[in-house]
């Protein structure tokens, strides 16, 4: 009798392990907390995903799987082939929130020539954002406060971001009545400039509208133990593209069209929005002390503006 030799048996296969990715939308890329339940798996081979540890799982199709429900998640991932080979287990974290955050509260309080919008309602680790434009743009708060002065921007928009990313449904503050001091256009004398009051503010908005032979003249007082961080333009609306502005470090503006006594100067429109004017400005001459700014259109065309004074602590 011929004996039939038989196949040996096939070697076990360890697989490679796969790759697992998702879109941590936190305030840091690495705290595992995001809004979107989407993780891509890049493998050489198909693949398999646990919720409950390895208890039962799932064929992957394509190359993400979905976390559904809010919470914390612990996701167990591995490589598997036809013939049943698997790799080393992957183990993943991370919390899953997908409610947005309550609107936050706006309280306002006048002094002087200033409107000072207290915010509250932000959650533990959240941020609060602002928008003068109608929400087609947001900027960071900071600190609990925004101060305002001037007599371009009828609403500002104020809304949450919790730390998984979502937004909140967006606050309306009324900042056009006229009947109060604090819809104020700005005075034109550079040596009686209006005083804009901080009121423990780290983030600043002025805002105006110049045309020629309007020019508008701000002073603020630096506090002790503080600084100027930033002047940057965050508003713009005007046919004419181009403005002028300058920063002198003194109670009223006499420097004339002495640019040496100017800390900063120079053109100021649509392409320098956002742009800190204040960035290659040594931060000893940005400490306690008396600024008033100019801000001027020089052609027949109005412009509406506003911009924005950021404070910090004085290292």
């Amino acid at each position: 009798m011929t004996n039939v030799p038989t196949s040996p048996n096939p070697q076990p296969r360890v697989l490679a392990k796969p790759v697992l990715s998702f879109s941590d939308t936190g305030l840091s890329v690495s705290d595992g907390v995001t809004h979107i339940g989407a993780w891509q798996v890049s493998s050489l081979e198909g693949w398999e995903f646990s919720f409950n540890m390895g208890a039962t799982w799932t064929r992957g199709q394509g190359d993400f799987f979905d976390v559904q429900g809010d919470g914390p998640k612990t996701i167990w991932v591995r490589a598997r082939d036809d013939l049943g080979n698997t790799s080393d287990i992957v183990v993943v974290s991370c919390v899953l929130d997908t409610m947005p955050p309550a609107a936050v509260q706006a309280a306002m309080v006048s002094q002087d020539f200033t409107r000072l919008v207290k915010v509250s309602g932000v959650e533990d680790q959240g941020r609060w954002e602002y928008s003068v434009d109608e929400q087609r743009t947001w900027l960071p708060g900071s600190g609990d406060r925004l101060a305002l002065l001037g007599n371009a921007l009828p609403v500002l928009w104020l809304r949450q971001i919790d730390l998984a990313g979502n937004k909140s449904p967006v606050e309306r503050v009324n900042l056009q009545e006229t009947n109060n001091t604090t819809w104020h256009e700005a005075s034109g004398n550079p040596l009686q400039p209006s005083l804009l009051s901080l009121q423990q503010a780290r983030t600043v908005v002025l805002h105006g509208s110049v045309v020629r032979g309007d020019a508008d003249y701000v002073r603020f007082d630096i506090p002790v133990g503080q600084r100027l961080q930033a002047l940057r333009l965050v508003h713009y609306v005007s046919p004419d593209p181009i403005a002028f502005y300058a920063l002198q470090r003194a109670p009223v503006f006499d420097a004339g069209i002495d640019v040496n006594r100017m800390l900063v100067y120079g053109h100021m429109g649509p392409q320098d929005l956002k742009r800190n004017v204040l960035q290659d400005v040594a931060p000893g001459q940005l400490t306690a002390g008396s600024m008033t700014l100019w801000f001027q259109q020089t052609g027949p065309l109005a412009t509406e503006y506003a911009i924005e004074l950021v404070f910090q602590t004085a290292q």
